[in-house]
């Protein structure tokens, strides 16, 4: 038996690959469009962008960011093996830019009244990592 094997017969966690250097751009204070711009596919850029206009009122476009950095995010995923379900863990870090879009996803559908948008967003994050719907909600 595979110590990665899981019991329960559900997938195995998905972990993308690390890439460091958006995230050591932006806790180096690198505004996130910068980011974004260099590295495109980083779902964390965008979350944070999303975080950023959200947080100034801007909630469209916070709801257009965080809909860039979900299927980024989406992309990552598939490319990592995962098959549209299971766990993606919130404690491995590079999956965080994820899951940090597909909050603010429902954060800002929500905000809209975008409500099917909202519930489905919620419970895909629930679903894929509790831990990431505790800590971010």
């Amino acid at each position: 038996m595979s110590i990665h094997e899981n019991l329960l017969g559900g997938p195995a966690p998905t972990h993308l690959p690390d890439d460091p250097e958006p995230r050591e751009l932006l806790a180096a204070g690198t505004p996130p469009a910068e980011v974004a711009a260099k590295y495109p596919t980083s779902s964390l850029a965008w979350a944070q962008l999303a975080d950023e206009a959200f947080e100034g009122g801007r909630v469209v476009e916070s709801y257009a960011y965080a809909r860039t950095g979900y299927h980024r995010g989406l992309d990552s995923l598939r490319r990592a093996g995962w098959k549209g379900h299971g766990p993606v863990p919130f404690e491995h870090e590079p999956n965080r830019g994820f899951l940090r879009a597909l909050h603010a996803l429902a954060r800002a559908a929500g905000a809209i009244g975008e409500t099917e948008e909202h519930e489905r967003c919620s419970t895909f994050l629930r679903d894929s990592s509790p831990t990431a719907a505790d800590i971010l909600s």
